[in-house]
This record gives C-alpha cells, structure tokens and sequence, in this order.
C-alpha cells in the first residue's frame, strides 16, 4: 500500500501533503463557533443580565436550557451530514447559528433571549460531531486526534480572542448600542460570512475535492482502505448506522461520553465568572481568560500529537482529565479572594486538561470503527450525550452557591474520577485483548500492521487489533 501512494506521488507534482495528512483546506469554523458560545460569559461581564432585568439563575438557566437542543439534535443532524455530505450540512448549520448569534443583539428580556438560544443551540447541534465524522474521511487512524484538535484547539484561541475582541468593543460608546450588543454583531455577522465562504470551498469527500489532482485522489482512497475504513463512499444505510450500538462495551463509551464534557462546559462557559471571582474590573477580567485558553490550546496540541505518535488514547485521555481535576480540587479547596495567584493558576489547570477529552475520546472510537455510517450516528449520538452533560454544570453553577461555587466544582470532579474510572477499564480491556489474540495467534500484531480494507467483519475479524 505504501509503494501504492508512493507511485501516486510519484506520476505528478502533488500540491498538498497526503503523506502527512494534509487533505482538507484550513478554515477556523470551529474559531467561529466558539466566539457564538463564549461571548454570552463575556457579555454578561458587560451588564447584558442587567440591562435585560435577570433575576436569580435566569442566567443560569439560559445556559442550562441551550444545551436541551444542543444535545437532542446532534444524532438527526449527523445523519443528515452522512446522507447529504459535510458540504452542504456543514455551512448551513453555521449560517444558522451565525444568525442567531447576531440576532441576539435584539433581545430584550430573558424571554427573547432564551427563544433565541434555543434556535442557536438547534442550529449548533451537530456541527462538532459533523466535523468529526467528516475528518474520518479525510484522515487515517493515526492522524485524526491532532487534526481534530487543530479544528477544536481553534475554539480555545477563539474564546481567548473574545476575551480580547469584548475588551476593545465594550470600549465603543453609543446611546442605543450596548457594548455586549456590539460584540453579538461583530461575531455573529463574521460567523455568517465565513458559512457563505464555506459553501464554495468544502469538498463532500477526497475523491470530489477541488484541490486534489487524480493521482492525489487516489491516494487519498488508499490511505483510507489502509488505515481507516474497511470501504469508501458507502450508501447511507440507516441500519448499518446503528449496527455496533449492541456491543457491551457501547455502553462504556455512553458513560465516558456523558461525563468527561462537564469540565469542558464549566471551564468554557464559566472561566470569564471563575476570572472575575477574584474581584477584576471588567476590562481586566476579559483579559485574563485570554492565557489560560492559549496555553490551553498549545497543551491540546502537544497531548494530541503525542497520542497519535504513539498510536495510544487510553493513558493520554486519563492525563488530560487527572490535570483538570486537579485545578478543580484546588479551586474548591482555596478562598479564591485571598489567594488569587492560586486560584487563577487553577484557571490553567483547568483550561489544559480539559479540553483534551473533547478530541481523543471521539478520535479513539472512531478508530475502532471502520464502517462510515456507524461512525456517523455513533458519533452523532455520543457527542450529543455529551452536549447534554453540559446541563450538570449549568444547573450546579447557581447564584447562591457564589463565590465559591464549590457545588459544582465538586459535581465536576465526581464526573472526571467517573471517567477516568470507566476509560482505564475500557483501554486495559482493549490492551489485554490485543496481547491474547497475539498470544493465541503466535504473532506480534499492532492496529496498524493491518489494512482495515481487510478486516471486513471488524472486530470479528481474524487480525483485528483495537487501537487503544
């Protein structure tokens, strides 16, 4: 197979790195989408609760609620971007949300804004899971963690730019126009161009994408025969998509899925109230949710390369969540306004452990999944289950509980010790399972020394090895 690319390679001049994994054109959707999710925090800083007369945990529950949608409409929407493509599924999704982000700027009351969450959160839903299962067709085995968090890692930046752009918007003064309304505007109206731009520059699939010539298509087909589905271009089969859902240890991957997104969601949509804890101006607080998302971001970076180099999720997955842990057990544990150093090096912690799962979790099953609409509504199905946890830290994150919040800093670590629990068995079990086929094989097989093209009956398969 390798000789295979090589003679590909060799017949033209390629124009983009197959070898390594380049395939898809960069666009920062994912940068976009978080400015929409991170710029509610930011503008509540602003005094959008107050302007809009909250009450109690009304905003609590504007959060909590958007997750309703957000969770519920990622399965139908996956499956709609397996029958119709990423290209066409993908930028109308964005077009939605951009709108709705916008559209925001217009809201009056806690009423107006919630009507106006709940659609965002419809449109949201299956964005995440439809960038994923799109990578899989672009990417093998070994590459799609790092490139996954490349796309995802951009939401960190993204929610370290809102914390810069909110910063230089609520500095405009008008008589009419807030500042959190300007910053609704800006990002929603950037969102919305970018969708349109995307609508012309996504392929559906490698062998459709403009940017590649025939020899990189066919490249691009092997490489995917080799290491990442046992067959290309499948028909959307509605049975076949729920076909692996019977296997125990889906199961597992519903529990992990479910609890590792709740440090995701206290640390993404709360970090700007964590900042402001510590008793900053405004202007200060927006500033200060920027490094901890940087060096968040380069953290995603250098774990997920490491996975993919060693070809390993299970102890990685675990490190990245024992690191968010961490942060919260020493925020819970600390009076945040008498040891501020402490508390905002906790911020760190947090930001760099917790966004790590997001993209080894849904990289690993996809890698011991080699049928492409099983992985559509797998992934669908598990990133929804994992929007939904979302609700735990919304609704644990209450007014009275301030300023400690130590509820849901504890509800948040009893979700990462429940994961690292239910991750460590489903890896060792995956390890141990490898080490007795070789055993009873008499061979020395690893998940990459078998071309999934191959291994047509999965994990039934006579030279099946899980990739762990």
């Amino acid at each position: 197979m390798a000789t295979f690319e090589k003679d590909m390679m060799a017949t033209s001049e390629p124009k983009h790195n197959l070898e390594n994994g380049e395939i898809l054109p960069h666009i920062d959707k994912e940068a976009e989408r978080s400015y929409d999710r991170s710029n509610l925090g930011n503008a509540k800083t602003d005094g959008m609760d107050k302007d809009m007369k909250f009450k109690g945990n009304e905003y609590s529950l504007l959060i909590l609620l958007f997750y309703v949608p957000f969770g519920l409409c990622d399965l139908p929407l996956n499956l709609l971007t397996k029958k119709f493509s990423g290209r066409v599924m993908l930028p109308t999704l964005m077009l939605g949300w951009g709108a709705m982000s916008l559209i925001q700027c217009a809201a009056k009351n806690f009423g107006g804004m919630l009507a106006i969450r709940l659609i965002l959160g419809t449109f949201e839903a299956g964005f995440f899971a439809g960038v994923v299962f799109y990578m899989t067709l672009f990417y093998t085995r070994g590459e799609l963690g790092f490139r996954i968090a490349l796309f995802f890692g951009s939401a960190l930046l993204a929610a370290a730019f809102s914390g810069l752009i909110s910063y230089a918007v609520f500095q405009i003064k008008h008589v009419n126009v807030k500042g959190w309304m300007w910053l609704f505007i800006i990002e929603g109206a950037a969102t919305v161009i970018v969708a349109a731009v995307a609508y012309f520059w996504l392929p559906a699939r490698p062998d459709t994408a403009w940017f590649l010539n025939e020899a990189e298509k066919n490249a691009a087909r092997a490489r995917s025969l080799r290491d990442s589905s046992k067959s290309v271009n499948s028909e959307f089969d509605l049975k076949a998509c729920f076909a692996t859902w019977k296997d125990w240890k889906f199961g597992l991957w519903v529990i992990i899925s479910f609890t590792y997104p709740v440090a995701f969601a206290t640390t993404s949509n709360f970090l700007p109230q964590i900042v402001q804890r510590l008793g900053y101006s405004v202007v200060k607080t927006n500033l200060w949710t920027v490094a901890p998302n940087s060096v968040g971001f380069v953290i995603l970076l250098c774990v997920t390369k490491s996975s993919d180099y060693f070809r390993e999720r299970t102890y990685h997955i675990v490190f990245a969540l024992t690191v968010s842990l961490t942060g919260m057990i020493i925020l819970a544990a600390i009076d945040p306004l008498h040891s501020k150093g402490v508390a905002y090096f906790a911020c760190f912690l947090m930001a760099g452990g917790a966004y790590i799962p997001s993209c080894l979790v849904h990289s690993w099953h996809n890698n011991n999944n080699l049928e492409e609409n099983s992985r559509a509504a797998t992934t669908g199905l598990l990133v929804g289950l994992g929007n939904l946890g979302g609700i735990l830290s919304a609704s644990t994150f209450r007014v009275e509980y301030a300023p400690g919040y130590v509820p849901t800093l504890i509800a948040t670590s009893a979700c990462n010790v429940t994961c690292i629990a239910f991750t460590l068995y489903m890896g060792l079990y995956m390890k141990r399972e490898n080490a007795k086929r070789n055993k009873e094989q008499g061979v020395v097989l690893r998940a990459e020394d078998v071309n999934t093209s191959e291994l047509e009956d999965g994990q039934d398969s006579f030279n099946w090895r899980y990739f762990t």
